[in-house]
């Protein structure tokens, strides 16, 4: 038995209902994925960060939401710090010309001889990475990027993780939203 040629007026019928089922479906797709998202925040693996730079510069926001962390227990409060002193200081001080970090965001404390604690003022921190490389190539590592939930906007696509050339942002969940070195999630 041969089927009954289909009208123009059903055929633009079921590509109507056709199209508006498949709309449905992408809008639920996406009210999923943001409602996974919102269980999550943007982060920085510091095992995967290459120390680039792209911090400071693509965040959407005007100051980037990464900043300087210090591991207090894993420094060694050297008085020759490579994260605080340019590899090739004037002298060993705390001048601003021997200092590695642009905007003096690394406050120095002398402790005892010859041991100095270094503090990281956020407010001054615009996210460089450059004490963060010179800690990690002659020191402990204790220094390290993070995203500062407090003023991260967490896009649904962090233009910083885009720029990142060693694909160390992820997302991580709200329940545990920093890395630590050693601490990274899948």
């Amino acid at each position: 038995m041969a089927e009954a040629p289909i009208s123009r007026r059903d055929f633009v019928n079921d590509a109507v209902w056709g199209t508006c089922l498949l709309g449905l479906g992408g809008l639920a797709a996406m009210v999923a994925r943001r409602a996974h998202a919102q269980g999550t925040v943007w982060q920085l693996d510091p095992a995967q960060c290459v120390h680039c730079g792209n911090c400071a510069t693509h965040c959407v926001l005007k100051e980037s939401a990464v900043k300087c962390v210090h591991l207090h227990a894993s420094c060694g409060y050297c008085k020759i710090c490579t994260g605080f002193l340019d590899p090739n200081p004037l002298s060993i001080d705390a001048a601003a010309e021997n200092q590695v970090c642009p905007t003096g965001a690394i406050k120095r404390t002398f402790i005892e001889d010859p041991y100095y604690e270094y503090t990281i003022i956020e407010d001054k921190c615009i996210g460089c990475a450059k004490c963060v490389k010179g800690c990690k190539c002659f020191g402990n590592g204790s220094l390290m990027l993070q995203v500062r939930h407090d003023r991260c906007l967490n896009c649904n696509e962090c233009s910083i993780a885009v720029a990142c050339p060693s694909n160390a942002f992820k997302r991580v969940p709200t329940s545990e939203p920093y890395l630590t070195k050693g601490k990274a999630h899948g």
